[in-house]
């Protein structure tokens, strides 16, 4: 039987292990990038707020009309007619789903602006309030 490596003592620590305790790059990291003055003070274009959801939607509905054609095809072309039945109704739910979640995405992240919009009202209200 093998007999596992003895694990080192928190006295003996390597030290690359000790370079990770000490370095403070990931909570500094974390820190700077959830600062209040880079997602409070800035205000956002649209399209920083909806480009991924457009970008969805825009490759669901490229993806539903490929699927259509493919599913068109089957009915006109004699050659590969098998291919063309399995391919366009795969196409067609995967465009249609995309679609559908894009759509469904906007919405909500127009609910998340209004809630951020009040928090941030009522955080300076509080602060008003409070500070004095």
């Amino acid at each position: 039987m093998e007999i596992p490596p003895k694990s080192p003592d928190r006295s003996e620590k390597s030290p690359q292990s000790k370079e990770l305790l000490t370095s403070n790059t990931a909570s500094t990291l974390c820190i700077s990038s959830r600062s209040e003055s880079v997602w409070t003070s800035a205000s956002r274009s649209k399209w920083d707020i909806y480009h991924k959801p457009v970008i969805v939607v825009s490759v669901g509905a490229a993806v539903f009309l490929f699927g259509i054609v493919i599913t068109s095809l089957s009915c006109i072309q004699i050659k590969n007619k098998d291919v063309y039945k399995m391919c366009g109704p795969a196409f067609l739910s995967l465009g249609l789903m995309l679609l559908v979640c894009g759509l469904v995405w906007i919405p909500i992240i127009r609910k998340k602006q209004k809630q951020r919009q009040k928090s941030q009202f009522l955080q300076s209200l509080r602060s008003f309030f409070f500070n004095r």
